[in-house]
This record gives C-alpha cells, sequence and structure tokens, in this order.
C-alpha cells in the first residue's frame, strides 16, 4: 500500500452527484444487506435502519475519512440462526450487543498494544477453520429451504426449480457479469427468483396490502441470557481479524494507509460501537462490505461523504412499511438456493486464509488445531449444560485459541 503522501486527492462533489452516487451505493449493498434479516428472522427495516445508524456511528468515530458502508455480515448468519433457535431473539440480540463489546476491547488493545499479540493469538491456522466453521454448521438449513422442508406452501419440485433458478442467476452474474452488475449477483438471483415465484402464485401478498406506507421499523430490545453471550462472543474474533483485510483493501484502492490515518483502533472502534448499537435496536451487527469497496474501485468514489449521504438515505428507506412487508414475502426456497452459495463461500473464504498461510497442514501441530476446530464446530460437540453450554463456534474458536496457546511450536521445513 502506498504511502499517504501519495494518496488519491479526494475530489470535492457537487450536492447532486453526492446524493446519485450515495444511493447507487445503497443498491450495491442493497441484496446482501437485507439477506441477513431475512434468513435469520429479524426485520429488514431494521436493519437497513441499523446499516445506516451504524455508518453515521463508524464515521463519526474515524472523522469521516475512510469510503465505507457498513451494513449486516455475513458472518454471523449461522451462529444467529442457532442463537435464535436456542434461546430467541432479545437473547441473540444481547449476545451481539456483547460481541460488539469484543471489537471495542480488541481496539483499545491495538491502540496500546499494537497488533501484533493478534496475530499471536488468531493466527491462520486458528482464524481460517474457525471461518470454515461459520460457514459450514448450519449448511444442512439451507438445503432445507432449498428443498422446501422449511415451506408449507411450496413442494420439492416447485421448490427445487425456484431455488436451482435462484442459484443459476446469482452465479451467472458474479462470474460473466461486467461493470455494477457484477457487484449485486444476490440482488439479481432474489429479483429473478422473486418473479419466478409470483408467476407460480407461491407468493402471498397479505402482508404488502395490511403493511402502512409509512411505518417505525419493529424495533426489538435485547435481553442478557449467559448461554446466549458464550455461544456469540467467540464469533465476532474472525470478522475482527477480516476487518484489518478490509481496511487494507479500501486503502490500496484510494492509496491511503487507513491503518495508521484514522488508525486501525478508531476503525475497529467504530465497527464494533455500530454493531453493539444496532443489537440495541433490533438490527444485525454491522460490517464494511466488500461490494462497496468493489464499487467505490469502479466509480472512483473516494469521497467519504458519499457514504454518510448512503447511510442517511438507508435510515429514509427503513421507515417505509411496505417495503419490508415485501422482502418478508419472498419465498424460503428463493432464499435456500442463494444460501447454499453464501455459506459455501464464506467456508471458502476459510480454506483461503489457511491457503495464503502457506503452512503444511499435514504437520502434527496443525493438524491437531485444524481438526479438531473443524469437527468440534460442525460435528456438533458441546460443553456444559443449562445457562453454559458451549457448542458450535464458539467451541471451535476456544478450542482453537487454546490449543494454538499451549502446543509447542515447531519449526516448520
Amino acid at each position: 500500500m502506498s504511502d499517504t503522501s501519495a494518496a488519491a486527492p479526494l475530489p470535492v462533489d457537487s450536492p447532486v452527484r453526492t446524493l446519485l452516487v450515495g444511493a447507487q451505493m445503497l443498491f450495491v449493498a442493497f441484496g446482501a444487506l437485507v439477506l441477513v434479516p431475512l434468513l435469520t428472522g429479524l426485520d429488514p427495516n431494521v436493519a437497513l435502519f441499523t446499516a445506516g445508524v451504524g455508518t453515521l456511528v463508524f464515521h463519526g468515530v474515524t472523522r469521516v475519512s475512510v469510503p465505507v458502508f457498513l451494513a449486516s455480515s455475513f458472518a454471523f448468519i449461522a451462529p444467529i440462526q442457532g442463537s435464535v433457535a436456542n434461546f430467541g431473539i432479545p437473547a441473540t440480540l444481547g449476545g451481539l450487543l456483547a460481541a460488539g463489546l469484543v471489537y471495542v476491547a480488541i481496539s483499545q488493545l491495538v491502540r496500546l498494544k499494537g497488533t501484533a499479540w493478534l496475530h499471536r493469538l488468531l493466527p491462520p491456522v486458528v482464524v481460517g477453520p474457525v471461518i470454515m466453521v461459520i460457514g459450514l454448521a448450519l449448511a444442512p438449513v439451507a438445503v432445507d429451504m432449498a428443498t422446501g422442508e422449511t415451506s408449507e406452501a411450496i413442494g420439492y419440485g416447485p421448490a427445487i426449480f425456484l431455488s436451482m433458478a435462484s442459484l443459476l442467476v446469482t452465479l451467472v452474474l458474479a462470474v460473466f457479469s461486467r461493470g455494477l452488475i457484477r457487484l449485486v449477483p444476490i440482488m439479481g438471483g432474489i429479483v429473478v427468483g422473486y418473479g419466478l415465484s409470483v408467476l407460480m402464485g407461491v407468493v402471498d401478498f397479505t402482508p404488502v396490502h395490511e403493511a402502512a406506507w409509512l411505518a417505525l421499523p419493529e424495533f426489538v430490545a435485547p435481553s442478557f441470557h449467559w448461554a446466549a453471550v458464550l455461544f456469540m462472543l467467540p464469533v465476532a474474533i474472525a470478522p475482527a481479524v477480516e476487518h484489518i483485510g478490509d481496511m487494507v483493501a479500501i486503502g490500496s484502492v484510494t492509496r491511503r494507509n487507513y491503518l495508521e490515518t484514522p488508525g486501525l483502533h478508531r476503525t475497529l472502534l467504530g465497527d464494533g460501537l455500530a454493531t453493539s448499537v444496532a443489537a440495541l435496536v433490533g438490527g444485525p451487527p454491522n460490517t464494511t462490505y466488500s461490494e462497496v469497496t468493489g464499487a467505490v474501485t469502479l466509480t472512483r468514489a473516494f469521497n467519504p461523504w458519499i457514504m454518510v449521504t448512503t447511510a442517511c438515505i438507508a435510515i429514509l428507506l427503513s421507515f417505509f412499511g411496505k417495503l419490508g412487508a415485501v422482502l418478508q414475502t419472498i419465498p424460503g426456497p428463493v432464499m435456500g438456493g442463494i444460501m447454499t452459495l453464501l455459506f459455501g463461500s464464506i467456508a471458502v473464504v476459510g480454506m483461503n486464509t489457511l491457503v495464503r498461510a502457506g503452512k503444511p497442514l499435514t504437520a502434527p501441530r496443525n493438524l491437531v488445531v485444524v481438526s479438531l476446530i473443524l469437527v468440534f464446530g460442525i460435528g456438533g460437540m458441546q460443553f456444559g449444560g443449562g445457562q453454559f453450554t458451549l457448542q458450535g463456534v464458539s467451541l471451535a474458536a476456544l478450542v482453537g485459541i487454546v490449543l494454538n496457546g499451549v502446543l509447542p511450536r515447531v519449526e516448520e521445513e
């Protein structure tokens, strides 16, 4: 990444251009933004609201210096689904609020100690398989949705047709399209799948007719349940590590070193506060969006005030009641088809983390760490009971951190 002295100058945009480009950025992020609440049982209008508020919080902390937009984090989809099933939505939100505070704690340690301790505590041999567990732990849920198991009104045949059509469109747009269209494959898959669902008569528009044009999002307050907090805390580890990569990526586009100015501690703090604020009112955790980074690369829209505009537009849209009602009528198989790709792609990110590290996975130490993270995380292992049950991603992350800390390190050829 180039020195800040060689940074690309920030353009002075007209208000009209700022508004138009800001709206375009929300369009790029929209499909992924609403996908998370639709898959986890949260309200999409609340997600729009908290994406906007979270982005404003981030830019307040970083002094409007980084051209990023924050919205629903994919890394939390599987854990939220598992937590909602076991503890309910309010307790899950309490766990997510605590996860945001993990970011805050990490940001202060980075401010005091730098980043070396973070890489020692969470090397690729731990982070990689934990990310894989996040993607694969609830893969059966995606298959159940895709095959119509979760839809009372849609049988196997129509469900498979809708899910595979949605998946195919998403794949084609992701691989073969160019320009801005390539940045919205999820939205493309949802639009086509929803259109086919309407033609097949499997969409119930009753919620849309009953919804008001303008309405407050359905905010939900968090409650605190120790098991839900313990379940969710370790999930924050992988996105926090990925956050560093996000800052490097956007910095390479704008030719600015955001790890120094405004500083990684400030960007982590902004991300953590945005996640906790979202959980306070019922929204999913926030993270920086790679789709928006891609759009910034294409459009050269380096002005951070564009993202502030995007956040304000998201907040305004969240008060359109019929928008959320339409999103909630999307059939399960349409979302299931896209989930099969989404969960797999998260697992591939984890695999890529291991590959890029270049460590021999068959070396005894690495073999033990990776194997136990994967089997404990995906296989359903659990320790404890009642409010203090450790399982899934939380157990996998804890096992990885402990093994990495206690197993002797050897020089690897």
